[in-house]
């Protein structure tokens, strides 16, 4: 896999993945960017959420679960001094759909945390990782 990342000015900056689509980073104003864009540590954690919550998608319409709305939402904290990696996320879960087993939402987030998503696992070598969720009955 290969990925560009062009320095425009100041500090931004647009990343061209494989799959031909690109986007901008930025930094912060206080670090002399203009905010024109995400910052790569808060694409990290994006890509992670991503990454977790198509496994997850995949497993549960692998399991005959009729999902109809998923959002993720991830909580991070960072080391104080550098290299600021991240310390603690926490990934909860908001599925939305009819009849959803619960065994069967938690099982398919154990299997991405733990074999699928390349992302979690990685980031799970600094960062003490979690996981809920919840089920909105449509």
């Amino acid at each position: 896999m290969k990925a560009t990342v062009k320095w425009l000015d100041g500090y931004t900056m647009v990343g061209e993945s494989p799959s031909g689509h690109a986007l901008v980073m930025d930094g912060p104003p206080e670090h002399g960017g203009r905010n024109l864009g995400v910052r790569p540590m808060e694409m990290l954690l994006l890509g992670m959420g991503g990454c977790t919550e198509f496994d997850v998608l995949m497993i549960l319409a692998k399991s005959h679960q009729e999902v109809t709305g998923c959002t993720l939402e991830l909580e991070a904290e960072r080391a104080t001094e550098d290299p600021k990696v991240f310390t603690r996320i926490h990934a909860h879960f908001v599925l939305r759909g009819r009849n959803l087993n619960p065994r069967y939402v938690a099982r398919a987030i154990e299997l991405s945390a733990e074999k699928y998503c390349s992302a979690s696992i990685m980031l799970g070598a600094t960062a003490e990782i979690t996981h809920d969720f919840e089920i909105v009955e449509d």
